[in-house]
C-alpha cells in the first residue's frame, strides 16, 4: 500500500515538473545557453575587477608562508594610493604624458592616411582590392612580439634599415631607440604601420554606406567633388571618426608589448617610452605593489572614460 502511494506521489511530482518545464522551457533554455559565458564572465572578469578595486585601497605589507596557509598581509590605506599617483608620482605623470603624445601623434596622422587608403580601395578603377585589404590588415594581426623584434632591427643605430635609408639621401642616422628626442617619433612610426591599414577598413565600410543617389543629386546640382566629399561623405563618416579616435586613445594608453621589447630597460631613455600599462606592470609584478598597481589601473580607466565622454560630446554622435 505504501509503495503504491509513494509511486503515486512520484508520478505526481514528475507530472508537475514536466508541466512546469513545458510551460517555461522557452524562457529557461536561453539562460542555459548563456550560463557558460555568464559563469566565465563572473569568474574571470567581474571577480578580478572587484578584487582589484578592493586592492586599490590597500597596501601589501608582506606575505604569509605556504606552511601557514599562504596569502598576503594587507593594510587599509584609504585614498592614499590615488593621492600619491595624482600629486607625487612623477613617473606616472610621465607615462600619462607619453600616452597622450602617442595618441595625438598616431590619431592625427593616422586618420588622414587611413581615410586616403580607404578612398583608394573604394575607387572603381582599382584592381586587386581583396589583396590590398589583406595586405593592409596583415600588420594588425601580426604578433606584437614579432613586430617589436622587426622594428628593433629597423631602428637599430648603426645597421638599422631606417638609418641606412636616410644615409642614401645624405642624412646622418639618429639614435631612434637611444636618443630621448627620437623615441616618440619611432613609436609613432611603429603605430602607423600597425594600425593605419586596420582603421582604413572601417573607413572603407563607412564609404560604402554613403548613399550614391545623394552624391549624384549633389553633382547634378553643380557641387564639385571636393564639396560632395566635405558636405556629404565626411558627415556620414562621423561615427567612424569617433570609433577610430576612441579605439586609438585606448590603444595608446594601453601600449605595452612594443615599447617593452624595443628598449632594454622596458621604458626607454629617461622614461621616454614609458606608458601607463607598462608602469602598472612594473609596480605590480616587479615591485609587488599590488595595491598601487590596482589604483593605477582604475585611475587610468577613469581618465579614458572621461576623455571618451568629452570626445562623444565634441563629435555629437547622438545627432548622426
Amino acid at each position: 500500500m505504501s509503495a503504491s502511494i509513494l509511486t503515486t506521489r512520484e508520478k505526481a511530482q514528475h507530472l508537475s515538473v514536466s508541466d512546469w518545464w513545458s510551460r517555461n522551457q522557452r524562457k529557461v533554455i536561453p539562460y542555459i545557453f548563456l550560463a557558460p559565458f555568464l559563469i566565465s564572465f563572473l569568474v574571470f572578469t567581474v571577480y578580478p575587477a572587484g578584487a582589484a578595486f578592493f586592492l586599490s585601497f590597500q597596501r601589501v605589507r608582506g606575505f604569509i608562508s605556504p606552511a601557514e596557509g599562504g596569502g598576503v598581509v594587507l593594510e587599509y590605506k584609504g585614498l592614499d594610493n590615488y593621492e600619491r599617483l595624482l600629486t607625487k608620482d612623477k613617473r606616472f605623470r610621465t607615462a600619462i604624458i607619453n600616452g597622450a603624445e602617442f595618441a595625438i601623434g598616431t590619431v592625427l596622422i593616422q586618420m588622414p592616411i587611413a581615410l586616403g587608403m580607404a578612398l583608394l580601395m573604394n575607387a572603381p578603377h582599382i584592381r586587386f582590392k581583396v589583396l590590398a585589404r589583406l595586405a593592409f590588415f596583415a600588420p594588425y594581426i601580426t604578433s606584437a612580439i614579432v613586430v617589436g623584434w622587426i622594428f628593433t632591427l629597423i631602428f637599430q643605430d648603426r645597421y638599422g634599415l631606417l638609418n641606412a635609408a636616410l644615409s642614401m639621401f645624405g642624412i646622418e642616422g639618429v639614435g631612434w631607440l637611444t636618443n630621448k628626442a627620437f623615441v616618440m617619433p619611432a613609436l609613432i612610426i611603429l603605430g602607423l604601420w600597425t594600425w593605419c591599414g586596420y582603421n582604413s577598413l572601417f573607413f572603407l565600410a563607412g564609404l560604402q554606406n554613403v548613399p550614391d543617389d545623394l552624391k549624384e543629386a549633389a553633382r547634378i546640382d553643380g557641387a564639385s567633388t571636393v564639396r560632395v566629399f566635405w558636405h556629404i561623405t565626411i558627415p556620414f563618416l562621423r561615427p567612424v571618426f569617433v570609433f577610430v579616435v576612441i579605439t586609438g586613445l585606448i590603444g595608446s594608453f594601453s601600449l605595452f608589448s612594443q615599447p617593452y621589447l624595443l628598449f632594454d630597460s622596458g621604458a626607454g631613455p629617461g622614461d621616454s617610452g614609458l606608458f601607463p600599462v607598462m608602469y602598472l606592470f612594473f609596480m605590480g609584478f616587479e615591485n609587488f605593489r599590488m595595491g598601487y598597481a590596482s589604483a593605477i589601473g582604475y585611475l587610468l580607466t577613469a581618465i579614458i572614460l572621461l576623455i571618451t565622454g568629452l570626445q562623444l560630446l565634441l563629435f555629437r554622435l547622438w545627432r548622426v
